[in-house]
């Protein structure tokens, strides 16, 4: 029964994870494909900054209600003591559909937005922190990249801590929601994140990463990919 239940989780995790609400958008309303402009990449930001904020902010949604729902659907047809490895399952398979979806020829986004929502199913603590480090990187650096992996490696350390607390009976049951399963899907997410980011780390290191801004005008299909390929 566990074997089925695994199974439902990594298919339902990764199918909506394939759902790439960027190229939908973009393609949708605005007569393109978000991954042939700027740095190629199927995210929000990479739509932010071609299509402006409008965009960005709708697909950010978009994203983090993919992974919400998909983990909604599968606590609501797992069996209570299957739930945490099932949790874990449909999280891990759902960034990696948003990373290689495939309706959309395995060319995805690099799971920011996703690994946000993860965080929320973890537990909001976790949330509000990797938010924190994520906007105050923000607003010294103006680099979405370092930010973001920034926040991904909060992810992991926060997790760890709280887990090791939980695990020590710290915090009078303020940390019982950290399993290790939790643990493992807040690394898990993270490390890819982090890996999908691979090329921004090498831009990063030689001084080469862009700082973010928004595109003030409208972007033409014929357009080709010239900025952090």
């Amino acid at each position: 029964m566990l074997a089925l239940y695994i199974s439902l989780s990594l298919i339902i995790g990764y199918l909506m994870g394939s759902i790439s609400v960027s190229v939908i958008l973009s393609k949708c309303l605005f007569k393109g494909d978000v991954r042939e402009h700027g740095s190629g990449n199927a995210g929000a930001t990479n739509m932010a900054r071609v299509y402006g904020a409008k965009g960005g902010i709708l697909v950010l949604l978009g994203d983090f209600l993919k992974a919400i729902i998909a983990c909604t659907v599968v606590l609501l047809i797992a069996k209570d003591e299957y739930t945490e490895v099932c949790i874990m399952t449909t999280g891990v398979a759902c960034i990696l559909g948003h990373a290689f979806p495939v309706f959309f020829n395995f060319k995805g986004g690099k799971g920011v937005t996703v690994g946000a929502a993860i965080a929320l199913i973890i537990d909001w603590k976790i949330l509000v922190f990797i938010v924190i480090v994520f906007f105050v990187t923000f607003a010294f650096t103006h680099i979405v990249s370092i930010s973001s992996i920034l926040g991904a490696t909060g992810l992991i350390l926060s997790t760890l801590v709280f887990y090791v607390l939980n695990v020590c009976g710290l915090g009078a049951g303020y940390f019982a929601n950290f399993t290790i399963y939790r643990l493992i899907l807040g690394v898990v997410a993270s490390v890819i994140s982090i890996w999908l980011h691979r090329a921004n780390i090498v831009r990063l290191i030689k001084g080469e990463e862009k700082v973010f801004t928004f595109k003030k005008k409208d972007v033409q299909p014929s357009v080709a990919v010239t900025e952090e390929k």
